[in-house]
């Protein structure tokens, strides 16, 4: 489970982070996680025509958290388009790194299940380090 304490606390204050996750146990608890971190959650959903629709949809995502396999489809049409946008991501998966193609080497994988205070600050960091660029 996503735990919480104070130190995660506004970490995302305003910034929309988008959640792409197909286990809805672990989709609720990482909205609600985002959610006390200040952020507004966009999704989650569960599926990458969903995701992309989202995408589509959306004119300011900051953020987002994808789990890599959404019901045996791989995630990487929905990391595509959020790049193409310069939108910041993390991956939150029980795969290991050698799954992830190389285009995607750099961004940052968090294994589940994900700490909270490490969900919020690497996505506030991310966001950051973009927004400074």
């Amino acid at each position: 489970m996503i735990g919480t304490s104070s130190h995660g606390q506004d970490a995302l204050l305003g910034r929309k982070v988008l959640v792409v996750e197909d286990d809805y146990f672990i989709a609720d608890e990482m909205r609600r996680t985002l959610s006390r971190s200040g952020a507004e959650v966009l999704g989650p959903v569960a599926s990458v025509d969903k995701a992309l629709a989202l995408i589509a949809a959306s004119s300011e995502i900051d953020a987002a958290v994808l789990d890599i396999n959404l019901r045996d489809v791989m995630v990487f049409p929905v990391a595509d388009a959020l790049t193409s946008r310069g939108v910041p991501f993390i991956f939150a998966t029980g795969y290991e790194d050698m799954a992830i193609p190389s285009r995607y080497a750099h961004v940052q994988r968090y294994e589940k299940p994900v700490e909270a205070d490490a969900l919020a600050q690497a996505l506030s960091a991310e966001d950051s380090h973009h927004r400074s660029i």
